[in-house]
């Protein structure tokens, strides 16, 4: 007989089995519980560290849809900071006249379609030639926002929420109150994104990958699988650029740049390319990784004995941050290129299979 708390034979005689979301119940008590434990955890601690933990949550989202234009289709994309920028302005234009509820969806939609348009050269071009097409719309992204005076030619536009169904959002909730708001979206965006591709879209999506002629033969359509990762993955960087403004309370070019659509790339690469904890480690590590290489640098330079070590000339403490994001990744790309989700990988299955060892 099966037992239903532990994953100890395939049991499954049916399709609808077999697309299930959780293999035991133990695997649903688990989430769940990490479920209670992240709404738990802004009790116990500060305003800067829920500052940190919005901002993972806000790139986690943007980094789900890089995973499926870049980790499920194998698109590569270096724009993905641009789709955030046009969620984010768009909630920025919009904010004065509509709800956040409505104007975060917005920025997704109109990002998808950007998205859209970017994933037409897709027809024609792949690999290298696909990244220089994604490379041109962030460009012409940024160049365009530094010129448009609707968009303040890239200066700060400021995006005010004061109260939200009669609960008043000030300075000292204010991270408090969008970390739950961000947290919720972050789930619903994972559950959609868990059901989109484990069907029959997901399957599609990895046949084109492979094979794009085997797909077409098997009655697939390769050009309509192709331009929808871009548009869903611009719809996750629209959704996590509207809540960055609304988070951060302005939105400015700076936040944009090719620099972070660099970041995403490597955030989903360390992560673990077309994965789901992968999307949530991959942000936490980098982001962590930066306030390490920030504190390091502030010891160093307030350190007298470590500046008469170094040359004169050589600004060590600011190429620490550089340095270290470029070792990790070509770190991750030589001995684990399948990035923090593999560890978790192990990890689970050590957990699921005790005591025995398979």
């Amino acid at each position: 007989m099966r037992n239903p708390w532990a994953q100890s034979g395939n049991y499954r005689t049916r399709y609808e089995q077999d697309v299930t979301i959780f293999a035991t119940y133990r695997e649903i008590v688990s989430v769940v519980l990490l479920l209670v434990a992240l709404c738990l955890l802004p009790l116990l601690l500060e305003r800067s560290q829920v500052l940190v933990l919005n901002f993972i949550f806000i790139y986690a989202i943007a980094v789900l849809g890089l995973n499926i234009t870049t980790g499920y289709a194998g698109l590569i994309s270096v724009g993905q900071a641009a789709f955030v920028g046009v969620g984010a302005y768009t909630a920025a234009l919009t904010a004065p006249y509509l709800p956040f509820w409505l104007t975060v969806p917005m920025g997704g939609l109109v990002a998808a379609g950007f998205g859209w348009i970017v994933g037409l050269p897709s027809l024609r071009v792949k690999h290298l030639y696909l990244a220089l097409a994604t490379l041109a719309f962030q460009e012409i992204f940024v160049w365009s926002v530094g010129r448009i005076p609707a968009l303040a030619q890239g200066a700060a536009i400021p995006v005010e929420m004061r109260d939200f169904l009669g609960y008043e959002i000030n300075f000292r909730n204010h991270n408090f109150f969008w970390y739950y708001v961000i947290l919720w979206v972050l789930v619903l965006m994972v559950i959609a994104w868990r059901n989109l591709l484990r069907g029959k879209y997901g399957r599609a999506l990895i046949a084109v990958r492979d094979n794009d002629r085997a797909a077409a033969a098997l009655g697939m359509d390769p050009g309509r699988t192709t331009l929808l990762p871009f548009a869903l993955g611009a719809f996750h960087g629209g959704i996590a650029g509207g809540l960055l403004a609304y988070f951060q309370r302005a939105v400015v070019i700076e936040e944009f740049t090719l620099a972070k659509s660099v970041t995403f790339l490597a955030m989903a690469i360390v992560g673990g390319l077309g994965t789901v904890v992968g999307s949530l480690l991959g942000p936490a590590f980098i982001e962590y990784l930066r306030l390490w290489m920030e504190r390091l640098s502030e010891a160093i330079k307030n350190n007298p004995s470590v500046q008469q070590v170094i040359p004169a000339g050589v600004d060590l403490a600011s190429a620490l941050l550089p340095l270290a994001f470029g070792l990790v990744i070509v770190l991750f790309l030589i001995f684990e290129p399948r990035g923090l989700y593999n560890w978790w990988r192990l990890i689970r299955s050590y957990f699921r299979t005790w005591p025995f060892k398979y």
